[in-house]
């Protein structure tokens, strides 16, 4: 008989995908190039970078929103909102939900981005200056704010239970998941369209992100600019993209009859508590949230078979995450395969859970863990194993994504295998 609850709450599962990425359109896409080691990363085209140290950017090239949105629609969108609508539209189909199939009342929606609408924020700062403020969209507001994904999503899917929008940088997406997942569980909602979305390539994010030495200056082979853990690394590549999952309490699933791809089993937060965008050397903040994450579980490092990790190719950030891992997992932490989704697409701040969550369900589904690619040099400081450069074939059954963001915001989940 299969147990409906965990520890007194309802299971929560995860019954559809869908993946807006630089590597494709659909999951299928994604993670075909992940497997084969493909960089999405090229030249950047959604914003002007001459005379910018980082000229390189992971980009969704080919997007056409009227693909996926009714034209005048899709004018008062913004490009996250786009995003996250085409990606929702998988999503829905991989799990079977079509109009009136499920009460609206009891779908929520939870979705991360750490910056709303920036390329259109920059677009109507050029006219307020150029033409005056009156000249600007009068759905300059309805396009920017943050919340406008997940209300979009809320109108277009029929969502009328809770909906909320996470904005904690870089750990949003996985936030959103994880506090979707306690909304199922606390009884509030049987089905949540969650995950996240991000498309903030401007020049005014360019140029926040280049006074900061943030970003990758290795433009000569945009393919290679991405290489976390890598002793070479420098910095990371802007990227943009949307990963969303429909999730539902176990029990709903099962009486509509869904396919379960997995179970979203632990879900952590925390806050370093120790600077506006550098992590702990040590990773005592970030191992706190890998800690929860686990005991939320219910399992022991021992028993993780694959780490997706943050990787964001910084200096900092690498090495500060590994230490974590290895604050946690001790000598566990020398046994259990590490890689970055990132070295491939880059880093989409707060959508970049999203599409890494995608790719968690389909190691577990898949028994293929992707590389971490361009890593040739090893780094002193960055010591596990890392999958490189070439795909790995593992039984894997329970995976740790980890996401850390800029003012010390932490997320994790743990992702396992469904069985009854």
């Amino acid at each position: 008989m299969t147990e409906l609850m965990r520890n007194g709450k309802p299971r929560v599962v995860i019954t559809g995908m869908g993946a807006m990425t630089p590597l494709g359109e659909s999951v299928s896409a994604f993670w075909e190039g992940l497997v084969a080691g493909k960089s999405g990363v090229g030249p950047m085209r959604q914003a002007d970078a001459t005379g910018y140290p980082c000229q390189v950017s992971g980009e969704v090239s080919d997007f056409d929103p009227e693909r996926y949105i009714e034209k005048r629609e899709a004018r008062r969108m913004a490009r996250f909102s786009q995003l996250a609508i085409a990606a929702t539209q998988e999503a829905f189909r991989d799990a079977g939900i079509t109009d009136g199939s499920v009460n609206g009342e009891r779908m929520g929606v939870s979705l991360g981005n750490g910056n709303g609408g920036f390329p259109t924020i920059e677009d109507n700062m050029r006219i307020l200056v150029d033409r005056g403020g009156m000249r600007m969209s009068p759905f300059f507001f309805p396009m920017i704010l943050p919340n406008m994904a997940s209300a979009n999503l809320s109108r277009s899917f029929g969502a009328f239970g809770p909906s909320s929008t996470i904005v904690t940088a870089c750990a949003a997406s996985t936030q959103s998941i994880g506090e979707a997942a306690e909304v199922i569980k606390r009884g509030a909602a049987d089905v949540m369209i969650t995950g996240g979305t991000e498309a903030g390539i401007s020049q005014m994010g360019l140029s926040g992100f280049a006074v900061m030495r943030a970003l990758t200056t290795q433009n000569d082979e945009p393919t290679r600019a991405s290489k976390p853990f890598d002793a070479d690394r420098d910095g990371f590549v802007p990227s943009e993209g949307a990963g969303i999952l429909i999730m539902e309490s176990l029990e709903h699933a099962l009486r509509r009859g869904a396919n379960i791809l997995a179970e979203v089993q632990g879900y952590g937060a925390s806050s370093d508590g120790h600077h506006q965008f550098q992590p702990d050397d040590d990773g005592a903040g970030a191992s706190r949230a890998i800690r929860w994450a686990l005991a939320d579980a219910g399992v022991g490092p021992h028993e993780i078979d694959y780490i997706n990790a943050h990787g964001t190719s910084t200096p900092m950030n690498d090495a500060s995450e590994t230490a974590a891992i290895k604050r946690v997992f001790g000598d566990a932490a020398y046994q259990v395969p590490v890689s970055s989704t990132k070295s491939m697409i880059g880093h989409a701040l707060g959508g970049a859970g999203g599409m890494e969550a995608v790719v968690c369900v389909q190691t577990i589904k898949t028994h293929t863990i992707h590389p971490t690619i361009n890593y040739t040099t090893p780094d002193p400081a960055c010591d596990l194993d890392y999958v490189p450069n070439v795909a790995r074939e593992k039984d894997v059954r329970l995976v740790l994504s980890n996401s850390f963001g800029f003012g010390g915001q932490n997320a994790c989940l743990v992702f396992a295998r469904y069985e009854d």
